[in-house]
């Protein structure tokens, strides 16, 4: 197990928090270290010959303890410090630390104006468990923060933010920097909170792998893909002695008149995976860009509606193919092809007008009875059509609950994406781009991830883990794209050919 990768909800990090104690850690010693461990991570961050004045949030709990141990440290390095707590009654450790402070000749004032003209904040109002919406005078107090536009860096979590969904509980801290505590919280993956998160950093302080392995049994991990499990994911090395078709065989059914290019990104992004077979079913008129295009791939042409949309599979032997993917750019008129590709003995991904069908003929309870696994990959729209009876706000619920209502492994796309299977395996893309924001780019995705798929099919890995390391591969391929050209220069086409320096890089 990872720790690195764990992710947890405010209940699991308090049950193992609770066992750490219970073993006989002392509480007192356990801040020590950690607020020890953060401190030098804020004075790499934020040296003392920039930020000579350092302004600390003191919550009444063990948050509020974090910090004032900083203030402390910070104060003892030669930073000028300034304290801010508004409240009365405290945890007893936290007040023993506020008054050694306070006995330190460090100002603790209850009006934030007293902050003002500090060069940079430490947030340790609130740690993760908070629930209740914030109003009143502390409301006002994070509202006036926000508008200085400061730098802050959270202890844990930005005050304000619900610990499980993200939710911001009426108004939260806008940090610059968290350092999440221990383990990851699943806030740090909810697109509710990314305005607030900052960057966002783990800071481990040494949590017995017995004592997570007791509160998260492996049916109910949430892990965090990551370059490491990415390369567990990728079917290398090839052996010595091997051929095209022991390379997987991939089937691509795409494309219609008026979305051509859906076909021929999914086909770039196939390509992008080193799958060792490529055949790409699309209507008859598409077949010479195809075929000038990705020569390599076998083009399978197909009757077509008026309108230019694929009007049925012809005899194609779907029992070929070592994975399918089915949906980009095909219309909705393409109804007949994805009804058939159903009945296939393969791993289906299922996206964008195959899930609209899906959703339009009410057949998604059919995807429980396939006898191999299926793969849907929405974006939000398209979630809530397929899903209508599932709240989407939280996206790690959200994504479990299609899961095992539809008995599908879903992946949700967004700003942090969603990997879930039906039996309660979760995964968390924890990085991306708004540069992938484009056009096409779930196209490249689908293709990259039915070829990635359609090659580890020996490999001793959870399906979940390798539809995660193809959300991964494309992500990292938007963030190095957007690096050298900008979030405004990664159209689908460029995204596809940074796919094969990402495994370099």
């Amino acid at each position: 197990m990872n720790i690195n990768s764990i992710i947890v909800t405010a209940d699991q990090m308090r049950q193992i928090e609770g066992r750490i104690f219970e073993a006989g850690m002392p509480v007192p010693a356990l801040m020590e270290k950690v607020a020890g461990l953060i401190t030098r991570r804020f004075v790499e961050l934020y040296p003392l010959f920039r930020y000579p004045k350092v302004g600390v949030l003191i919550g009444p709990g063990h948050n509020g303890g974090d910090a004032l141990v900083m203030a402390r440290e910070l104060h003892l390095r030669g930073h000028i410090i300034t304290g801010f707590c508004p409240f009365d009654k405290k945890k007893e450790l936290t007040d023993c630390h506020f008054k050694y402070v306070q006995s330190l000749g460090v100002p603790i004032s209850r009006e934030i104006e007293s902050l003002y003209d500090c060069d940079v904040l430490i947030d340790g109002i609130f740690g993760f468990g908070l629930t209740r919406e914030l109003r009143g005078e502390i409301a006002t107090t994070f509202e006036r923060i926000n508008q200085w536009g400061k730098p802050v860096l959270s202890i844990d979590l930005p005050s304000g933010i619900h610990t499980d969904t993200g939710e911001v509980l009426g108004v939260a801290i806008r940090a610059s920097q968290t350092l999440c505590l221990g383990l990851w919280k699943a806030a740090c993956f909810q697109d509710s909170a990314l305005g607030h998160l900052g960057e966002v950093e783990l800071v481990e302080f040494g949590i017995p792998l017995g004592d997570i392995e007791a509160v998260l049994p492996h049916p109910v991990l949430i892990q965090r893909m990551t370059r490491e499990v990415f390369v567990e994911s990728l079917p290398l090395p090839r052996p010595v002695v091997t051929h095209k078709y022991k390379q997987g065989h991939l089937l691509l059914i795409c494309g219609s008149k008026r979305f051509a290019g859906a076909a021929l990104l999914s086909g770039l992004g196939a390509r992008a995976s080193g799958v060792g077979m490529l055949s790409i079913a699309i209507p008859s008129s598409l077949k010479p860009i195809l075929v000038s295009a990705l020569p390599e791939a076998l083009i399978l042409d197909c009757p077509e509606t008026e309108t230019g949309a694929i009007a049925e599979l012809p005899n194609i032997p779907l029992e070929d193919y070592s994975a399918i993917a089915c949906g980009p750019g095909l219309s909705v008129e393409a109804e007949n092809a994805v009804q058939g590709v159903l009945a296939a003995q393969s791993p289906l991904i299922l996206d964008a007008d195959g899930l609209n069908i899906l959703a339009v003929s009410h057949t998604l309870a059919m995807l429980s009875q396939r006898t191999s696994p299926t793969i849907l990959t929405p974006h939000l729209g398209e979630f809530k059509r397929l899903f209508p009876d599932i709240a989407p706000q939280n996206a790690l619920t959200a994504t479990q609950q299609g899961a095992e209502q539809s008995g599908t492994i879903v992946l949700l796309k967004g700003a942090r994406t969603c990997i879930a299977a039906p039996h309660g395996s979760q995964w968390v893309i924890s990085e991306s781009t708004p540069a992938l924001a484009r056009g096409g780019s779930g196209d490249v995705l689908t293709g990259l991830m039915g070829g990635l798929i359609a090659q580890t099919t020996t490999l001793e890995r959870p399906l979940e883990q390798r539809v995660a390391g193809a959300a991964w591969w494309h992500a990292q391929a938007g963030i190095l794209a957007a690096q050298e050209r900008t979030e405004l220069g990664v159209d689908a086409f460029t995204l596809s050919q940074y796919l094969g320096r990402v495994l370099s890089h």
